[in-house]
């Protein structure tokens, strides 16, 4: 059947055997199967031309509904359901039709997606193709996820990315069943928040002057201004649309690191007796930036502004706050902040900003959200010294990080740069676009293992999720997105989804061989995914210089 991905358990029925949906095919949605009922005639409805007309009622009193003529689509939660809410089985019978239940509304929904993937590539279509039978084949599958958090990293600070391509990039995810998008907001290089108490963020901090193309040894400058920004409304669309699909939106406002958009926004955020804030426009470059938040209580109070606006758009119980790539030499020439180092009786600028972190990570846990940071969150003191039981840690340089915090008590997503960084380049050729770091290749990530070894059970459970990321310094347009995303995202949902065996155990030609199907899937959503024999034409960037490295990353 070529499921991407692969579910726990699967039984067909027999080679032969089918059941055909038709025009008199009924759907008969139970209790909390609302948003997957929507989303089957939204979308399988668009696809198939069939109407789905609901089941109809029983005539015999209490009981189940009378069988309709063609057949029944039927989507039930039940509870017993093995794999908790996100579990589900799905059974198709040739006499009688198709039945998804799950453990909650989630299951049902990941149900109807692989239900989609059973009706072939077509039915990823937006409209039908020709007149034609939709045949589902008969089988039985049991399927729940690995992991809670399945996640993907949109950088649109970097690069916007307009509200209907954020949605694009919500119905892709739903199709590999991913539940987590972490929205990267604000930078060195744009803020693309509202924030009606400071609107000189977007105003000044939404756009910049030019762009540098290719990274920092590039000589090549795009001088179109950039920019962009979502305002509050378009932000609790986005949020609206995700949840129908049983998607969680993270949202990441950096700090104290990463903020010279802000900066050039409000010149007070920044450092101003070391140097002239008010001269800083929003970066036009890439790569780890001195300009930082000076450590003030200012500055703690603009942030809880920002915050407290960003907690009412985004429900979700995560609050991603960076805390990554903060350089300390601005602290320690600024007289403002060693008398802070002394005030809070700090030991250096690694417990200031150790300081910063624990300061917001209370104050979300006291409004009942839970910080998430990367790594750097663990510096200037212990994770047991500080930080609420809540904070949750993004492992990004490698698994040290993740297994440090995992030890020390604290909830971990893997995202490793070493195999999950979808910007880092597919393959070793001339004609990779704008190549970065190491060959992250296919292969690459479908062996990726989340969970690393030497940690106890308890420690291991810890390890909530993974996660790919899209940075996009250099991903200037949708295509370059699809291009650096696919396929490799569909490796990555498996690993996210599925209870793979060891990475040198998995069936790599098996998952080769169905993604020769997947191509057709994300053909008819017009995804312009990396070919395996390498990129067309105009999917190169000759003569635009990246940072590529040889041989494989550090920790393979």
């Amino acid at each position: 059947m070529d499921l991407i991905p692969t579910p726990s358990h699967t039984a067909p029925y027999s080679a032969e055997a089918s059941f055909t949906l038709t025009e008199a095919t009924a759907l008969d949605a139970g209790p909390g199967t609302a948003r997957a009922e929507r989303w089957l005639r939204t979308y399988l409805g668009a696809a198939t031309g069939l109407p789905f007309p609901p089941s109809p009622p029983s005539t015999k009193g209490a009981g189940a509904p009378e069988r309709a003529a063609g057949g029944t689509v039927r989507l039930a939660v039940d509870e017993t359901v093995s794999g908790g809410p996100e579990g589900y089985r799905l059974t198709v019978d040739p006499a009688s039709g198709v039945r998804v239940t799950g453990g909650g509304p989630a299951g049902v929904f990941w149900g109807v997606q692989t239900l989609r993937q059973l009706l072939g590539p077509d039915a990823f279509r937006r409209a039908p193709l020709r007149p034609r039978t939709w045949q589902v084949p008969a089988c039985h599958l049991a399927d729940a996820p690995r992991f809670a958090w399945r996640g993907l990293l949109l950088d649109v600070a970097r690069h916007f990315m307009p509200k209907d391509g954020v949605f694009r990039y919500l119905d892709l995810m739903a199709a590999h069943k991913l539940n987590v998008l972490h929205l990267h907001l604000t930078d060195d290089q744009g803020w693309r928040v509202e924030i009606r108490r400071h609107p000189r963020l977007t105003e000044v901090g939404a756009w910049r002057e030019r762009t540098k193309v290719g990274l920092r040894e590039s000589t090549r400058w795009d001088e179109r201004p950039h920019g962009g920004y979502y305002t509050q409304e378009d932000l609790r669309e986005i949020v609206a649309y995700a949840a129908d699909r049983h998607i969680t939106v993270v949202p990441e406002i950096d700090l104290p690191g990463h903020s010279q958009a802000a900066i050039a926004a409000y010149p007070e955020l920044g450092n101003t007796d070391v140097l002239d804030t008010a001269a800083l426009g929003v970066l036009t470059q890439w790569g780890v930036n001195p300009n930082v938040l000076a450590p003030t209580e200012e500055m703690l109070r603009f942030y809880e502004e920002v915050l407290t606006e960003v907690l009412e758009i985004f429900p979700g119980p995560f609050v991603h706050i960076g805390g990554d790539e903060c350089p300390k030499e601005q602290w320690r020439a600024s007289a403002t902040a060693q008398v802070r180092i002394k005030e809070l009786d700090l030991a250096d600028e690694h417990e200031l900003q150790s300081h910063i972190v624990r300061h917001f990570d209370a104050w979300l846990a006291r409004r009942g959200r839970r910080l998430v940071g990367w790594e750097e969150i663990l510096e200037g003191g212990t994770a047991e010294a500080g930080l609420t039981p809540g904070a949750t840690v993004a492992s990004w340089r490698g698994f040290a990080g993740g297994i440090a915090a995992a030890r020390a008590g604290h909830d971990v997503v893997m995202c490793p740069e070493t195999h999950v960084y979808l910007d880092w380049r597919q393959a070793d050729g001339p004609d990779e676009p704008v190549p970065i770091r190491h060959v992250r290749t296919l292969e690459d990530v479908y062996r990726f293992e989340p969970v690393p070894a030497g940690l106890t059970a308890e420690q291991a459970a810890h390890v909530i999720g993974t996660q790919a990321n899209l940075w996009t310094e250099v991903m200037d347009s949708a295509r370059v997105v699809d291009y650096m995303a696919f396929p490799r995202l569909a490796a990555f949902a498996e690993v996210a989804w599925s209870d793979l065996p060891a990475p040198e155990e998995r069936d790599w030609d098996g998952f080769e061989a169905r993604m020769r199907t997947h191509y057709a899937r994300l053909d008819a959503l017009g995804v312009e995914y990396r070919p395996p024999s390498g990129p067309l034409p105009w999917q190169r960037r000759p003569g635009v210089i990246g940072r590529p490295m040889a041989g494989p990353p550090p920790e393979l």
